[in-house]
This record gives C-alpha cells, structure tokens and sequence, in this order.
C-alpha cells in the first residue's frame, strides 16, 4: 500500500492553500473544509414576471379597414376594369370580355319566349327570378331573413293550399269551416298534429291560441303562426284568402329564389307577377336606404339566365317636394 511522505503532504497543503487565495481574489466564498457535507449558499438571481402585451383595438379596427377592398367606380373609364370594352361591336364574342348586359323586364321576357322557340323545349316549363339582396343598410342594422306569402295577380298553381285555423271559438270556427278551411280545432288540433294525424301547407291563429301552440314549435318550424307573417290575426276570412291561393318565397343567404310563372302565359302576365314579388321584397326595408335589390335575373327551366333592371318594377312614392 502507497504512504505519501512528508513532502507530498506538504505540497497538497500548499496547493490548497492557493486555491482558497484564488477565491478570495473572484470574490466567491472560500471553502476552508473540503468536505462534500459542507453547505452551499449561492447566491440566487429573481426575474420581474414580463407584463402582457394588450393589442389595442384602435390598431385591429384600422387592419380590418386596410382588407376591405373598395368597390371599383367605372364611371368615366374608356373602359370596365379588367375588361376589353363596354359593348362588343358585333354578335360573336368572348362573353368573359366584356360586363353582362342588363335588360329592361319586357327585353328579357321576350328573349326568354324566343330561346325557347329556337331551343325546341317545353312551352310550359317554369319561370324563376333570382333577387340578391342588401342586407346590410346600416354598419350596426341588419335585415333579419323573412319568409312572405304574396297573392300573385295571375296565379300558375291549379291546386289550393290547406290551410289549418286555430280558434276555441265555435263562431270562429264556423266563419273558418265556411271560408275554405282544411282543419279547425284548438286543444284537440295540436294534438292531432303532434301525432301526424293532420298536415297542412298553411298554419293560421287567433292571438288568444298562440300560448297554447308552444309545443307545436319545432314541429312545425317556419310555419309556426307569425304575427310578421300575417298568419296570427282575427280576421280570419282574409287570412283563409291569402293563405289558400297564396305564393310563398323564402330569403336564404341574402338572394330570394322564386317561381313567377310559366313561358306559355303572356308576357304582360310574367311581368305583373314579377313585379309583384319585386314590390313585396323591397316593402320589408325602407326605401330611405336605396334599392333593397342588388342584382336580379330571370330564367327559365333550359334558358340560360338573363340580368334585368328591377328598379322600373318598383313603383315610386312621391314625395313631398314632387307633390
């Protein structure tokens, strides 16, 4: 076994000796054991926790205005934007070149009536306008999506609605029974139609009976009696009238999609239709805020669809200064 002598000693003496200086000098403190049991106490540095950062919405409102695109104003330009000209100068061209057309009503009925002599198709095949709407007239107003039955002046539907009348008055019900109504009853209705016993196009009530339809809610869904609808009202010979012969059109995802009638009706006859619906549209928002319609086509079953000026079919209320 190894034994250090005296002078091996003295050199680790010495060596340790001018550790312990060293550590003085780095200013760390200096250990005079050696021992692993000795403790420690070094020293600890404390970090502030980072403050949030809040965005200012002043900074998100002027993002958002710098994504909205503007509209491109086309009046006096030599020519539409990203387009080749206004009107092509002869009948064969590109029609991606150039801006739709825009037909007065009559135009676009007989153009209608003419592809289908040209076409070889069904005289009597249906007739639809597709109407798109503003639904934004105000930053902070919104039109609500609506439902609305309109009588139309020359009705294309051969059949007559049903139509179900909710009263508990025995005058009611008789003035209802004598009017054309499919089914009339009260307590015992509702349960009938729970039990899908009685199904109807049309639902009508008295204001006394609109606490007592709660259940029938979500069956019956968009055609659950409304006050905006016209179908809650005590005047029930008039709403027998409206809803039997009615027409109803839906607005879904801001555009209305409705049938007006077939090609093989005259011509004067489409455009009261139309006109019909168009003026019904346009009654649920104020006229102060501009046309309520932003594009409108019409189109047949097998035609192709035509753009056309809705404006003229909306008849202008005369203001104060014109009268």
């Amino acid at each position: 076994m190894y034994k250090p002598n005296m002078a091996t000693c003295m050199r680790i003496v010495k060596v340790l000796a001018g550790c312990q200086r060293h550590l003085l000098v780095a200013g760390i403190p200096a250990y005079t054991s050696v021992s692993p049991v000795a403790s420690r106490h070094l020293p600890v540095r404390t970090y502030a926790a980072a403050k949030t950062f809040k965005k200012d919405k002043k900074d998100d409102k002027e993002k958002e205005e710098k994504k909205e695109q503007k509209p491109i104003d086309n009046t006096g330009r030599h020519k539409p934007y990203g387009l080749t000209a206004w009107v092509p100068v002869d009948d064969v061209y590109v029609t991606r070149f150039y801006p739709k057309p825009v037909y007065e009503t009559a135009v676009a009925v007989d153009m209608l009536k003419n592809f289908q002599t040209l076409d070889y198709t069904t005289l009597d095949q249906p007739v639809y306008i597709n109407l798109k709407l503003d639904m934004k007239p105000e930053k902070k107003k919104k039109v609500d999506l609506f439902v609305s039955t309109v009588h139309l002046p020359h009705p294309f539907k051969t059949e007559v609605n049903k139509v179900a009348v909710f009263t508990e008055n025995p005058d009611q019900a008789k003035v209802a029974q004598e009017n054309g109504a499919a089914f009339v009853g009260g307590a015992d209705l509702v349960q009938r139609i729970l039990d899908d016993e009685v199904d109807a196009d049309f639902y009508v009530a008295v204001p006394d009976m609109i606490s007592k339809l709660l259940p029938l809610k979500n069956k019956l869904r968009k055609k659950f009696p409304k006050n905006k609808r016209g179908s809650v009202g005590v005047d029930i010979p008039k709403m027998l009238e409206l809803f039997k012969t009615g027409h109803e059109y839906t607005v879904e995802k801001d555009a209305v999609i409705t049938r007006v009638g077939t090609l093989d009706v005259p011509k004067e006859q489409l455009i009261a239709n139309m006109q019909t619906v168009v003026e019904d549209v346009c009654s649920h928002r104020p006229a102060s805020f501009g046309h309520f319609i932003e594009r409108a086509i019409v189109s047949s079953q097998t035609s192709e669809a035509l753009l056309f000026k809705s404006e003229e079919l909306v008849q202008k209320t005369p203001t104060d200064k014109e009268a």
